[in-house]
């Protein structure tokens, strides 16, 4: 079974697509939504506050956004973070892509694919791209935050043009091309290997 990655920058429409795949039978692992669950499973949320301190918490629990603002604005400080959930993610997804059988493919959808290294151990990569003025309005939109705090957080994202020139798929998503169709063509690829 191959396993592909599906990664995009934020508001890329990563999960959208993910979510298009999946309606065609296609097991998707989730690795964004596994690490903020691991984040806070006892063991990570210790080494994170250790590493952190205690500004990053409210009423004794990490609280994701202050640490999104620590680790957003700093890249020492966002590589040491990773350092912690990345492991645990990948132990993770080699649990769950083992049970996967019967499929010609599996996704393992991630924002920071390339930038984690974790795009060398798959068999192939589908990028989502969208023009980065489409990305900040969804973003400020979906998430009700200021266009400054989206840029903060682009900066630690490859750019799209590094990531789709190293990806085996470029599905485009800036709404002038069909989302499902792209996502038909690059499926049947995938399953005629």
């Amino acid at each position: 079974m191959h396993r592909v990655g599906l990664t995009g920058n934020i508001g890329s429409g990563k999960s959208l697509v993910a979510q298009i795949f999946e309606t065609f039978g296609v097991p998707v692992f989730d690795a964004d939504k596994e690490a903020k669950e691991i984040l806070f499973s006892p063991e990570v949320s210790k080494k994170v506050i250790q590493l952190f301190g205690n500004s990053i918490l409210s009423e004794g629990n990490i609280d994701r956004k202050k640490l999104a603002q620590l680790v957003f604005n700093d890249a020492l400080s966002l590589q040491k973070l990773n350092s912690i959930i990345h492991p645990a993610v990948r132990t993770k997804f080699e649990n769950w892509s083992k049970s996967i059988t019967g499929k010609p493919y599996l996704i393992y959808e991630a924002a920071i694919l390339f930038e984690s290294g974790h795009f060398k151990h798959l068999d192939a990569v589908i990028s989502v791209d969208a023009d980065p003025e489409i990305r900040i309005q969804r973003v400020m939109d979906r998430d009700g935050v200021l266009r400054e705090q989206v840029l903060d957080r682009m900066r630690n994202q490859w750019p799209d043009e590094r990531k789709n020139y190293l990806a085996d798929f470029v599905i485009k998503n800036n709404g002038d091309e069909l989302l499902i169709e792209q996502i038909e063509k690059v499926h049947a690829s995938l399953t005629s290997v």
